[in-house]
C-alpha cells in the first residue's frame, strides 16, 4: 500500500489533523465507551478450573507482527496456557484487510472457540469476522471494534490502552526534552484508526493547552510508515530549526531518526509511542530520541484471553478494557521494558 512520493507529500501537508478541542478530553472506546481498568477483570480458581476442562481452543489473527504485537501475543498465549486453552493458529495479515479476511476463513476451518484479533479496517471488518460471529466464536478485539457489531452479542470486548494518557505523556516528555519552549513538527496518522487518532490528538491538545511557549509549526499526515522519511525531509526543509518532532509510533520514528542522522542534526528531539529496540537504542545512546511512551502490551494480551474465557463461562465483560501507559527514558529502560513486555530488555539496551 505504498503511496507514490508526490502523492504522499501532497496528502501529508493538505490533510486535516485530528485534534481535541475545549476541555481536557478522556479516553473513549471505538464506540464512545467509558474505559474500564483491565485489572478489574479476574477469574476465580474455580472458574479457571471450569475453563480448563472445557476443551476450548483459540486462534490469534494479527494485523501484523512486530515488537508490540508479539508482546500482546505472548500475553495471550501465556494466559491461555494458564487457562488450559490450546492456541491452534496464529496469522499475520501484514496490514492487508483482504489477507486478514482470508486468515479468518483459514482459521475457521479449525473450528476455534475463540479468536483474538486487531481489525485493520473497522468499516469493512464485518465482512472479515462475520463468518466467525455467525459460528458462535468468542471474538475479542484489540484496539478497534468492528463497525456494525454489537458488544455482548457479536463480540466480547475491546482491549486497549489509556489513549489520552499515552499522547499526553508523549507531549510532556517532548516538552521536558525541549526545556518547555520551542517549535515542534507533528506527524500524525492520517487514517480512521481510533487508537492512533486519540493518541495523536492527545499529544496536540496537551502541547496547545499546557505549553504556551511551544508552538506546533508543521503538521503532516501519514498513511504509510514507509513514507516517514520523505515527510520528515520535507518538514525539515521548510523548518530546519525544529526543536522537536512527534511521531505516532516507532516505525515512522525510525524514518525520522534516519533523516536527522543523514543531515547531521543532533539537536531536534523526537518522541514516539510503542517499544522498539532500534528506537530505544537511539534513546539510551543519547541520540535524537527523547522518550518513548509504551503501554502494557503483554497485559493487553493477558486481558484479551481472560475476557474470552470469562465470556465462555457466561460472564458479562465490560466493552472497553484498558491498561496503563508507561514513560521510557534512558534511566528506566530495563524496568519499563519488563513491565510492558514481561521480558528482559535486549542486551543491547542494558549493557554498559
Amino acid at each position: 500500500m505504498n503511496i507514490p512520493f508526490s502523492t504522499a507529500l501532497a496528502a501529508a501537508f493538505l490533510s486535516t489533523t485530528p485534534a481535541f478541542a475545549g476541555e481536557r478530553p478522556e479516553t473513549v472506546g471505538p464506540n464512545g465507551e467509558t474505559p474500564t481498568p483491565a485489572a478489574t477483570l479476574t477469574l476465580t480458581e474455580a472458574q479457571v478450573s471450569e475453563v480448563a476442562t472445557g476443551g476450548y481452543t483459540a486462534a490469534l489473527v494479527w494485523h501484523e507482527q512486530y515488537d508490540w504485537s508479539n508482546a500482546v501475543a505472548r500475553g495471550a498465549k501465556d494466559e491461555f496456557e494458564r487457562l488450559g486453552i490450546e492456541v491452534i493458529a496464529e496469522t499475520n495479515a501484514a496490514f492487508d484487510p483482504s489477507r486478514q479476511k482470508s486468515d479468518v476463513e483459514t482459521v475457521m476451518a479449525r473450528d476455534p472457540s475463540i479468536i483474538i484479533s486487531l481489525p485493520i479496517d473497522p468499516p469493512t471488518a464485518a465482512n472479515v469476522y462475520g463468518i466467525a460471529r455467525d459460528a458462535g466464536v468468542k471474538l475479542v478485539f484489540i484496539d478497534n471494534a468492528v463497525q456494525g457489531f454489537d458488544h455482548g452479542t457479536d463480540y466480547v470486548s475491546v482491549v486497549s490502552a489509556d489513549l489520552f494518557q499515552i499522547g499526553n505523556r508523549a507531549a510532556i516528555a517532548l516538552a521536558d526534552a525541549m526545556g518547555g519552549a520551542g517549535t515542534v513538527g507533528y506527524i500524525f496518522h492520517d487514517a480512521d484508526f481510533p487508537v492512533t487518532n486519540q493518541r495523536d490528538g492527545a499529544f496536540k491538545w496537551t502541547i496547545e493547552n499546557e505549553y504556551p511557549d511551544i508552538e506546533i509549526v508543521a503538521e503532516a499526515g501519514m498513511t504509510d510508515p514507509a513514507n516517514a522519511e520523505d515527510i520528515a525531509r520535507a518538514m525539515l526543509a521548510r523548518n530546519p530549526d525544529l526543536d522537536g518532532i512527534y511521531t505516532p509510533w516507532a516505525e515512522p520514528a525510525l524514518g525520522v531518526l534516519s533523516v536527522l542522522r543523514q543531515q547531521g542534526n543532533t539537536d531536534t528531539k523526537v518522541v514516539t509511542i510503542d517499544l522498539s529496540e532500534p528506537a530505544a537504542l537511539d534513546l539510551v545512546n543519547g541520540g535524537n530520541m527523547a522518550a518513548i511512551i509504551a503501554d502494557e502490551a503483554y497485559g493487553i494480551g493477558v486481558t484479551a484471553a481472560r475476557a474470552a474465557a470469562a465470556s465462555l463461562l457466561g460472564q458479562s465483560v465490560e466493552p472497553f478494557l484498558v491498561v496503563d501507559a508507561l514513560s521510557v527514558g534512558p534511566g528506566n529502560i530495563a524496568e519499563v521494558w519488563n513491565a510492558a513486555m514481561n521480558m528482559d530488555a535486549p542486551e543491547s539496551l542494558t549493557k554498559k
